[in-house]
């Protein structure tokens, strides 16, 4: 059974959160400050992932992720924020915060999140090399990919683009989340880059063939399914 760690400093939010993972089949603790967080990551190292409210009481939910990072670069962290955190949202992802969701939130979504970034902690850690989706092969040692048994040619951005997407699959992701996951937020270009890759993209993977995989969503951003 995955075991998640709450960290919400709002006692109704974090119950509700954790009636619904446990429905779920996921194992939860709480934490409803910085500083008890901590003490928890201390104490219990092996969290799959770590649900992480930005505003928190004692300690700052930045300085919470600073240290779990510190610990354990590669466990997956969410953090629970308000529309108006925008700028320590940023931090967060310069600090290695996984996702984000902005409250108030569906749990639907929450939970796809949730599934998707353990499966993708899970894959990266995974010592198989290839990562198989619908006819698609990705080649994580080679950098290539085959549809069909067929070699695509792609660029590094390209294939670190694509990857992304697969790693998330059936989970939309914005522009934004793109731009800081495959280029970084430190990318000072043209606005519309990640609308042009998606064109690469689709010309390489999908224009040959029937079953289209990448995918719009208007409003919201791209998914491949």
């Amino acid at each position: 059974m995955k075991k998640i760690l709450i960290v919400e400093d709002d006692k109704k939010i974090s119950r509700i959160i954790e009636l619904q993972l446990n429905h779920a089949g996921f194992h939860t603790l709480k934490a409803f400050t910085g500083r008890e967080a901590i003490e928890m990551v201390t104490q219990n190292p092996n969290f799959d992932l770590i649900l992480l409210d930005i505003m928190l009481p004692e300690v700052s939910g930045i300085d919470v992720l600073k240290y779990i990072k510190s610990k354990d670069q590669k466990l997956p962290v969410i953090f629970l924020t308000a529309k108006d955190d925008t700028r320590d949202m940023v931090s967060g992802f310069e600090l290695g915060a996984d996702d984000y969701v902005t409250k108030p939130f569906n749990f639907d979504e929450l939970l796809a999140r949730i599934k998707a970034n353990i499966r993708k902690n899970e894959i990266q850690q995974s010592p198989k090399n290839i990562i198989s989706f619908m006819d698609i092969e990705i080649n994580l040692e080679c950098f290539t990919v085959k549809r069909q048994e067929k070699f695509i040619e792609l660029s590094r951005t390209e294939f670190d683009l694509f990857y992304f997407l697969v790693l998330n699959h059936d989970l939309v992701q914005s522009r934004e989340q793109i731009l800081n996951k495959v280029w970084g937020f430190d990318y000072d270009g043209v606005d519309n880059i990640v609308d042009v890759y998606i064109k690469y993209l689709r010309d390489k993977i999908d224009r040959n063939y029937n079953k289209k995989c990448i995918q719009t969503v208007r409003g919201r951003g791209y998914v491949v399914r």
